[in-house]
C-alpha cells in the first residue's frame, strides 16, 4: 500500500493554490489569490503591501488605492481547487497570497498605478494589450517602458496591431 506523505503534500506546486512555503516581511508586495471583500476591493488579483505578520493575520493596505493608512487583514483560509490534478482532494489552510512583484497585462487590468514598468520582449499582439498596459498608469512621468529585439538591442518602438492612436497623447 503507498503512503502520501505530507512531504509529498507539501512539495506539491498546484496553479490556484499559494505554495506552501512563503518568506513574507513587511513592506514585501503580495497579490490576492480568493475574492475576499469586494467592498473593500479585495479581490482576486488585487495588489497589497505587507504592515504587519501575525501566525493567523496579515495586516496589509492597497497598493492601488491613494489612502495609505486604509489598513485590512487577511487571514488563514482552507482553500482546494474544484477541478484537481490528483486523484484525491487537497485542501490547505494558507494565506490567500503570493509574492507580487510584477504581474501580467491581463492581470493589471482595472487597476490604477502610480508608475508602471512595462518590458516587452516580443511584439504586443493581442486584441488591446498595448492598450490596457499603458493606460494603467496615473501619469506619463509614471510609465517606463523596456523593447529590445531579440538580439537584445533596444528599440524605440513595438508594433501595436489594435490601437496605434495609444501613443499620441503620451
Amino acid at each position: 500500500m503507498d503512503v502520501i506523505t505530507p512531504e509529498f503534500l507539501n512539495s506539491l506546486t498546484i496553479s490556484g493554490l499559494p505554495s506552501h512555503n512563503i518568506k513574507l516581511k513587511v513592506g514585501s508586495p503580495i497579490m490576492l489569490l480568493r475574492n475576499l471583500d469586494q467592498s473593500k476591493g479585495l479581490c482576486n488579483g488585487t495588489r497589497l503591501i505587507i504592515t504587519r505578520l501575525a501566525n493567523h493575520v496579515i495586516s496589509v493596505r492597497l497598493i492601488t488605492t491613494n489612502n495609505n493608512t486604509n489598513e485590512v487583514y487577511i487571514p488563514r483560509m482552507s482553500m482546494s481547487l474544484s477541478q484537481s490534478p490528483c486523484p484525491f482532494k487537497l485542501i490547505k489552510r494558507q494565506f490567500p497570497i503570493m509574492l507580487s512583484y510584477v504581474m501580467t497585462i491581463n492581470k493589471s487590468q482595472g487597476q490604477s498605478l502610480g508608475s508602471v514598468g512595462l518590458y516587452l520582449p516580443i511584439l504586443v499582439f493581442s486584441h488591446g494589450q498595448l492598450y490596457v498596459a499603458v493606460s494603467r498608469v496615473q501619469s506619463k512621468s509614471g510609465l517606463k517602458i523596456l523593447i529590445h529585439n531579440r538580439d537584445k538591442r533596444p528599440l524605440a518602438y513595438t508594433t501595436n496591431v489594435v490601437f496605434k492612436e495609444v501613443f499620441q497623447n503620451v
